[in-house]
C-alpha cells in the first residue's frame, strides 16, 4: 500500500512540573484559497476504463513547492515562539508524503537557522513501512519513537519535539512538544 492516506489523534494528558512541559507553542497556517484545487476528485486517466466512480487527483508538483516553501517557515516559528533553539530540537516528526519532500524540508529547517550540520538520526520515517498515512504519520510517529520501538529513534523525558503536518488544502501545523518526566502510556 502506498496510498494510506488517514487521520490520527493524540491525546495529551496535563501534568504538574517545575517547568514548562507538553505543548510549548504551536503554530497553524492555512492557504486555502490559493491551494485548495491543487487536490480535487476526477475520473480516471485510463481510456479504456469504462467506470463512473471519481479518484483522488493532484497538481503534485505545485503541492510540493508549496511544503518546501510553507512548511519550514511555520515550523521555524513554533521555533522561536517557545523560545528555544533548533539545537534544542531531538526530534523533527512530520507528516510523510515522500522522503524526498520531507528531507528537503528538514534541510530548509536548518537553512533557515544557518546551520549546515543536521543531526543524522533527526527524522524518523515510516513510509517505507506504512505507507502514506498523511497527518496520521505524527500520532504515530510519536507513539513508535516515546515506546522505543523504532530503531535509532528514542526521546526521553525532558527531550523536545517538532510536530509539522502539511494537507487537506492545504493547512500547515507545527507543534514544540517536551516529554514530560512521566513519560508516556500507550
Amino acid at each position: 500500500m502506498i496510498y494510506a492516506d488517514g487521520a490520527g489523534a493524540t491525546i495529551l494528558e496535563a501534568v504538574k512540573s517545575k517547568e514548562p512541559v507538553g505543548i510549548l507553542s504551536h503554530v497553524t497556517r492555512t492557504d486555502t484559497v490559493d491551494q485548495a484545487y491543487n487536490l480535487w476528485l476526477g475520473k480516471s486517466n485510463n481510456p479504456k476504463y469504462k467506470g463512473n466512480e471519481l479518484f483522488i487527483k493532484m497538481n503534485g508538483r505545485k503541492l510540493y513547492e508549496y511544503a518546501l516553501r510553507t512548511v519550514p517557515q511555520v515550523v521555524k516559528e513554533s521555533i522561536d515562539k517557545a523560545g528555544i533553539m533548533l539545537n534544542n530540537v531531538k526530534k523533527i516528526l512530520i507528516h510523510q508524503a515522500n522522503a524526498k519532500m520531507d528531507y528537503a524540508i528538514v534541510k530548509r529547517i536548518f537553512s533557515l537557522y544557518k546551520e549546515l550540520r543536521i543531526p543524522k538520526f533527526i527524522l524518523p520515517m515510516t513510509i517505507s513501512s506504512l505507507g502514506n498515512s498523511s497527518v496520521a504519520t505524527v500520532p504515530t510517529l510519536l507513539n513508535l519513537v516515546l515506546t522505543g520501538r523504532m530503531k535509532n529513534h528514542k526521546l526521553l523525558p525532558g527531550q523536545i519535539a517538532v510536530l509539522a503536518s502539511v494537507g487537506a488544502g492545504m493547512n500547515i501545523n507545527s507543534v514544540i512538544y517536551k516529554v514530560p518526566e512521566r513519560g508516556i502510556r500507550e
